[in-house]
């Protein structure tokens, strides 16, 4: 069997318990050495296989799976965060599938989490922003043209930006021509939940200068709205009172 296993923001200790006990009776493991924490493999048993996959291609990391399921040995395929996210599974699921092989998906807690976690917020917040938007700057891999980042910026809602922390300056300009203004709230953590995470609250129109100021040039999340300072939001319905849910009657008594 090959399991395809979200490793986690970083911490060794956020990786789901399901992920933790796949490693452990994992035969072969085939991990994203560029991002996953290498600390993780020590949960993985003595005589384990491990593969590094940063210096491997698609076919290379097939071949390595391909065999082991011919010997009838249990993988797992180590993904950075949560691997439905940039995690470029599908295209090695195709490729089993085309051979008949099976395999399970155990997902993972993405960076985005483990930045709010350490910046403790709340990417909701009533009268604030209702949606999350997970996106990244294009690069090397394009994006489709309806999610250029100026559109996206347009809805002002809450955004987690992967993959950008390169190109900070064109990431700036492009948010503030979408809409947001320059004194936005941002945030840019890196490496969020390992142990040399930093962070930095910051502005939209200071982003550039933030990130150049402090050598931030890759493994950093950017955070983008008013939720990253909790500030002028509303109280929850769900909690007020007055609120009527299907498991109390509210109230006018303020407590």
């Amino acid at each position: 069997m090959i399991d395809f296993v979200g490793a986690g923001p970083g911490a060794t200790d956020l990786i789901t318990v399901r992920g933790m006990e796949l490693i452990k009776k994992a035969d072969v493991i085939i991990y994203a050495g560029s991002l996953v924490n290498p600390r993780l493999l020590s949960y993985a048993k003595k005589e384990a296989e491990v593969f590094d996959s940063s210096r491997l291609t698609l076919e290379n990391v097939i071949d390595i799976m391909l065999k082991a399921e011919a010997e009838g040995k249990d993988t797992v395929r180590l993904h950075t965060g949560e691997q439905s996210i940039y995690g470029a599974v599908r295209e090695q699921m195709d490729a089993l599938d085309e051979k008949n092989i099976p395999y399970r998906s155990c997902p993972g807690v993405s960076a985005c989490f483990g930045a709010a976690a350490s910046l403790d917020i709340e990417y909701t917040l009533p009268g604030i922003s209702q949606t999350l938007i997970i996106t990244r700057m294009e690069g090397k891999t394009p994006v489709p043209d309806d999610e250029k980042i100026e559109l996206l910026a347009s809805h002002k809602a809450s955004m987690a930006v992967y993959l950008s922390s390169g190109m900070l300056d064109k990431l700036q300009e492009k948010l503030i021509k979408g809409g947001y203004d320059k004194d936005t709230p941002a945030a840019i953590v890196y490496k969020a939940t390992w142990p040399e995470e930093r962070q930095f609250i910051c502005t939209v129109g200071t982003l550039y200068e933030t990130g150049s100021k402090n050598g931030i040039t890759k493994t950093a999340i950017v955070l983008v709205g008013d939720a990253v300072t909790h500030k002028n939001f509303d109280r929850s319905k769900l909690y007020d009172p007055a609120f009527t849910t299907g498991y109390r009657k509210g109230t006018s008594q303020i407590i």
